[in-house]
This record gives C-alpha cells, sequence and structure tokens, in this order.
C-alpha cells in the first residue's frame, strides 16, 4: 500500500481522463488497429501525418480545474505503442514524430492548475517485436503469429518504460495500468516485481487493480456502480471511468454523447457510494477538445461552482435516500440531489429534530421546514396520513431551479 497519505483522492473525487495518440487522427476510437487488423506499415500512415500543433496542455488544465476536476490522468502510452514521452528504449515516441514530450507538457500544465498528475501506460504493445499475438493483436489470424517472440524481453522492456515514467517526471500520483486478460496475466508482466518497482521509485503513488494483482482502488468501466463497492466485506477505494461517447479515443461520427445532467448525475452517485468519476475526453487528431467536449466540461463547471462541497471531499451519507434523490455528506452537512423535483414537499423520515438549518445550495435561499415529533403531531398542520413520527417536511418552490442537479443542504445538529 502506499506510504504517503493518499486522502486527496479520496477527496477530489473527480479527475479527467485524456486518451490521445496515433489513433486520433483514424477518429473511429482508439483500438482501430486492433478492430480493423491493420499491419504496422498500414497504421504508419498516421506515424507521418502526427502533428499535434492545437495540443495545448495548459488550456486542457484549465479546462479540468474550471469543469471541477481535481486530478488529470494521460495515457503516455496505449496499445498500440506508442508512446506522447521522450523513451530511451524506442524512437517509437512523439518527441521522435513531433519534436514533443507531451507528457512533460501535460504534467507542468496539470501542476501549474494544481491538479494532481497521473498516467495511463497500456501493458499491451502492439508495435513492439516481442509481444507475442493474442486475440486482441492486430496481427492475429496472420502468418506473424507463428513467428517467434520472447516475452522476456517485453517484459524488460515494459518495465523499463514505467521506470522512466516514474523517474524523468517528478512526482506522479496515480499509475493508471491497462489491462490483464486470459493469457496476459502477472506472470507475463512480471507484476510483484513491477509494483514493487514502481513503490520504490514513487513512495505513495496510487496504482490501479489492472496487473493482475491487487492494487490501490478498482475501476468499475464504462460502468456505474449504485452501492459502495466490498471486497470479503470490506469497503475498497474505487474509480467509475466513463466516456463522453462511448469511445476513449476521438470518433468523429459518434454523437451519441452523454449530456451534462447525466453526467453531474453520475458523479454524484459515485460520491454517494464513495467512488470518483474520471471522465474522458479524446482531443481531435490536432491536439485539440472538440466543441462538445469542451462545451460538456464548461456545462458541468458552471454547475460545480455552487456545489462543489457537496462533491469535494464529500462522500456516502449514512442516510437512507428518499425515492428520486441521492444524498451525499460532508462533516455536519448532508446533501440532497433531487433527481426530480417534487410537488412542495419532500418528506424526510428519521430527520425531524436534526437539522438546524436547510437551503438550497446553488443560491442560498431557505428552505423552511417541519417535523412530526410523535407527541404532539405536527408543529405545523395536521400529520398527513400515513406519515410517521420522525418525519422532517421540506417546503419547496413550487419551480424547479435551472440548475443541472438542485441540491439542497442540510445542517444536521447531531455531530
Amino acid at each position: 500500500m502506499p506510504t504517503a497519505s493518499v486522502g486527496w483522492f479520496d477527496a477530489a473525487r473527480f479527475g479527467l481522463f485524456v486518451h490521445f495518440g496515433l489513433y486520433s487522427l483514424a477518429a473511429r476510437h482508439e483500438w482501430v488497429r486492433g478492430r480493423e487488423a491493420m499491419s504496422q506499415s498500414e497504421y504508419d500512415r498516421y506515424l507521418r501525418k502526427f502533428d499535434p500543433d492545437l495540443f495545448d496542455a495548459r488550456e486542457l488544465a484549465r479546462a479540468a480545474r474550471k469543469a471541477g476536476m481535481r486530478y488529470a490522468v494521460l495515457t503516455a502510452k496505449h496499445h498500440d505503442g506508442f508512446c506522447l514521452f521522450d523513451s530511451a528504449l524506442t524512437d517509437y515516441t512523439s518527441v521522435r514524430a513531433a519534436g514533443r514530450d507531451l507528457v512533460a507538457e501535460f504534467v507542468e500544465a496539470m501542476r501549474a492548475e494544481g491538479l494532481r498528475v497521473g498516467l495511463y501506460y497500456s501493458l499491451l504493445d502492439w508495435h513492439h517485436p516481442d509481444f507475442t499475438v493474442d486475440q486482441h493483436h492486430p496481427l492475429r489470424g496472420t502468418e506473424a503469429a507463428d513467428e517467434p517472440r520472447d516475452m522476456a524481453r517485453y517484459r524488460a522492456y515494459l518495465h523499463g518504460q514505467v521506470r522512466e515514467l516514474l523517474t524523468g517526471y517528478g512526482r506522479v500520483d496515480l499509475l493508471f495500468l491497462d489491462f490483464t486478460y486470459p493469457g496476459k496475466g502477472p506472470a507475463e508482466w512480471g507484476a510483484e516485481e513491477l509494483m514493487s518497482m514502481v513503490r520504490e521509485l514513487q513512495p505513495g503513488i496510487l496504482v490501479n487493480d489492472r496487473l493482475g494483482i491487487p492494487g490501490d482502488y478498482v475501476t468499475p468501466e464504462q460502468y456505474q456502480p449504485d452501492r459502495p463497492l466490498e471486497r470479503d466485506g470490506v469497503a475498497v477505494r474505487w474509480e467509475a471511468c466513463h466516456t463522453l461517447n462511448g469511445s476513449w479515443g476521438y470518433d468523429r461520427d459518434n454523437h451519441e454523447y452523454k449530456d451534462p445532467a447525466m453526467l453531474v448525475r453520475m458523479l454524484v452517485q459515485s460520491v454517494a457510494c464513495g467512488g470518483n468519476l474520471l471522465l474522458n475526453v479524446g482531443p481531435t487528431g490536432r491536439g485539440s477538445l472538440d466543441p462538445r467536449a469542451r462545451e460538456t466540461l464548461r456545462a458541468i463547471g458552471r454547475w460545480m461552482v455552487p456545489h462543489a462541497r457537496a462533491v469535494h471531499g464529500a462522500g456516502p451519507s449514512g442516510f437512507e435516500a428518499p425515492p428520486n434523490t441521492l444524498c451525499t455528506r460532508s462533516g455536519r452537512n448532508l446533501y440532497l440531489h433531487l433527481l426530480s423535483w417534487p410537488l412542495k414537499h419532500l418528506h424526510l423520515p428519521g430527520l425531524a429534530g436534526r437539522v438546524r438549518y436547510a437551503q438550497l445550495l446553488h443560491d442560498g435561499s431557505e428552505i423552511r421546514f417541519h417535523e412530526l415529533d410523535g407527541a404532539q403531531h405536527e408543529h405545523v398542520n395536521m400529520a398527513p396520513p400515513g406519515r410517521a413520527p420522525g418525519t422532517l417536511t421540506l417546503t419547496l418552490p413550487i419551480v424547479r431551479p435551472d440548475v443541472l442537479l438542485p441540491v439542497i443542504e442540510l445542517e444536521l445538529d447531531d455531530e
């Protein structure tokens, strides 16, 4: 386990994932070479055209910070083997192709904006001559699949590149390794040795769970947990990673974007269940964010400005959420996120006598309430049929606030 505090991760709750590489020029999913079974020479047409002239790490960092994100993760190397960093072990890099170390630019920009730095590194490598051909490899089913390859040599390369990333760019807060599958597991990766090296080089770093051995947090992908995650009855740290439109890399013709309101709900559901949300963007082949991604981040940011304290530093409430709500909590403050807007009243069983003050979070406007105490029925009006003693009733405005997700902040009196 990390030797330094990882409380920053639990408090951050929201991060940016950035998938960028040669596949961004193809503009049809980051797995394009594997999906279309391209030869290396076919894929190299993107290498010849790689020119990230619009990749501005500072602009990306500002967009992440303004969206309310507290950390960011960049694909230092994806499955195609192309590296966005300066490696002494291969010429297949952005430095050789375009004269730019994009990892160096990324980490500097993120730190300047106060964001924690994460790097993604694929355990797969379809470019390396010793990575054995398997069911995911673009050369599956070809004569190349029968050529001799030496995974021991590839394993040394893998470890060497991770060492470069963890010694050449200062402090790295998070390492996202990807991924283990049948036929390629801990033995092939030298997982125990690799993890030991990572811990030695970067004490306190968080490492995910995709090396085939236990990591520091688990990573549900394109899946949204609806309850806290546990292993053997013990809560585990987790982070759901999601795309805007189903593709991690730039996918020009894919317009199935999640709307900002849905993404905010996903973020809040993650926090309510004790997890984080890592939201992905796939810059274009020239390195810029497409307009839809840019506006999505801005819209989330507009919601986050007044609602940040219901997310950052918050977690599960320990309170059974009423229907059509999500609940998060930070200290004595309980946050009710209203998935649908009720007609005038919201009834909260078990909270009578426990709430000192209530307000809408976006504008700080007071919400009046009354309660059933079990002896005097209800402090205001007659108790509605079937309403249990101990119920707190909030009186809401008829008109729903014009925000992506309305939030009520309840200051509890029992802390």
